[in-house]
């Protein structure tokens, strides 16, 4: 990724690397799959929010307008989820600098209140809580994890989506060292909160149960305050993540309009706040869709953003092996190809366990359906 993102400082990302070497609907439809990965996790944030919030004040659980897929949509919680959405569509419309000095707060937040609860769990739990390793044979428990990583560890490709945003001192070299701590501590950080979590209660006696962290901290301290700071932690990391994502998604949209795969209002620019204002428009828009369907979004989202995550990474090492005449960064883009290609054959081979289930195919399908349409309607 940073070897392309040096060569082509494109907002479109894996659609314009892939344009180099592919035809321009595989190129197109590289692209809409990476709107995918950074788009839904907007709508997921927005219901999680009420979902999280309701756990601290039940009486949002309340007034139940209507059902899907068997679970209910509440109205405090939609209406929370609206909130939070058009907060940061405004932020996003008035300027990157405003986006990025939020994202730089609640980032801060975050990782304070994360060290404060590995040291609580390192004074408190032990090493027994950790056993047995696996729920289930461990090649099974591996798989399984692995099929939702690139969900959860989306993001370091969105530093290209910046490139031309970026200030003008921004060395090229150090794009390397920006995807390179996003991998690096976003990886640390999902390991570290997991093991935190294990060490200080039995695992066991949390399967099942809702907001299973803030449970495992409360038995071990006997005390609620964790509990407290767990949930601020966590609705300050939903804040960062939904924003970085629709800050994302909202690149790559004007990055197909400006390029003319979608219809062209998409790639307009604010004259006054130099934003692309008719894409925030329409990730708001669409995040509003999304919330509507409540909690049976939640899971089918993360399975289908995982594959989306893949097949973008997929594409952006095969475009990036061809073009490259290296022999050794060849081979390391050969090995991005492998991993990426393993991760999307988990997810569509019936064989493995975790693979598509049919609302998640349906998912997948009218989200390409949906590309297909704006791309023919581009005249």
């Amino acid at each position: 990724m940073d070897k392309w993102v040096k060569r082509l400082p494109d907002a479109a990302g894996e659609a314009a690397y892939t344009a180099q070497v592919f035809p321009p609907i595989v190129s197109y439809f590289t692209g809409w799959m990476m709107l995918l990965a950074y788009f839904i996790v907007c709508p997921w944030e927005a219901v999680a929010l009420g979902k999280l919030a309701a756990y601290v004040f039940p009486w949002l659980n309340s007034m139940e307008l209507y059902r899907v897929a068997g679970q209910p949509v509440f109205l405090p919680r939609l209406a929370l989820g609206v909130a939070l959405t058009l907060f940061l569509g405004v932020l996003n419309y008035r300027g990157i600098r405003l986006s990025a000095n939020f994202q730089k707060l609640m980032t801060s937040a975050v990782l304070l209140c994360f060290v404060v609860i590995v040291g609580l769990s390192a004074s408190r739990g032990a090493p027994a809580n950790f056993h047995p390793a696996f729920s289930a044979a461990p090649f099974i428990s591996i798989l399984w994890t692995l099929q939702i990583v690139p969900y959860f560890m989306t993001g370091f490709e969105s530093v290209p989506k910046y490139a031309e945003e970026s200030n003008p001192e921004f060395r090229e070299r150090s794009y390397m060292s920006a995807i390179a701590l996003a991998l690096g501590m976003g990886a640390f950080f999902y390991v570290l909160s997991i093991a935190a979590v294990s060490y200080a209660a039995p695992w066991q006696s949390l399967l099942g149960r809702r907001f299973a962290t803030a449970i495992a901290f409360e038995s071990a301290l006997k005390a609620h305050w964790p509990v407290t700071m767990i949930f601020s932690m966590a609705m300050l990391g939903l804040f960062q993540c939904f924003n970085g994502n629709f800050a994302a998604s909202t690149r790559l949209l004007f990055a197909f309009g400006r390029r003319g795969t979608i219809p062209g209002s998409f790639g307009v620019v604010h004259q006054k706040f130099q934003t692309p204002s008719a894409a925030v428009l329409g990730i708001t828009v669409g995040t509003l869709g999304g919330l509507l369907l409540g909690d049976a979004l939640l899971v089918p989202v993360t399975e289908v953003g995982s594959m989306a995550s893949a097949l973008g990474w997929f594409a952006a090492c095969a475009s990036f092996w061809m073009v490259e005449k290296r022999a050794g960064m060849r081979v390391v883009a050969g090995l991005g190809i492998l991993v990426a290609a393993m991760l999307c054959l988990m997810k569509v081979l019936p064989v493995i366990p975790g693979h598509f289930s049919p609302a998640e195919w349906i998912a997948f399908g009218i989200w390409v359906g949906l590309g297909a349409a704006l791309h023919w309607a581009r005249t």
